[in-house]
């Protein structure tokens, strides 16, 4: 079975400035790394990137209306989704 990742990394450029971009996948980890080795989007290309969030779908076609989605979100959106996650976490731990 195929799963397909809607994820979002934060990106730190040369002048500290910090980002988010928002992609889809159905490899997370090789995606990641292509990412790190400037092999993934121009937009990554020469930043530190982190991995800040990520859901998992069974059809591509919903990961891509989630990856969309997501992209319409401003910035403090994003930030909400990734700290709602990050607060789900700590209540399992």
């Amino acid at each position: 079975m195929t799963f397909y990742y809607v994820y979002i990394l934060e990106t730190i450029g040369k002048n500290n400035k910090k980002r988010f971009y928002t992609g889809y996948t159905n490899n997370l980890n090789r995606r990641i790394e292509e990412h790190k080795n400037g092999r993934g989007a121009k937009f990554c290309n020469g930043k530190k990137i982190e991995l800040k969030y990520f859901e998992t779908y069974l059809e591509r076609k919903e990961a891509m209306r989630r990856e969309l989605e997501i992209k319409t979100f401003s910035r403090k959106e994003k930030f909400e989704l990734i700290k709602s996650s990050n607060e789900i976490e700590d209540t399992v731990d």
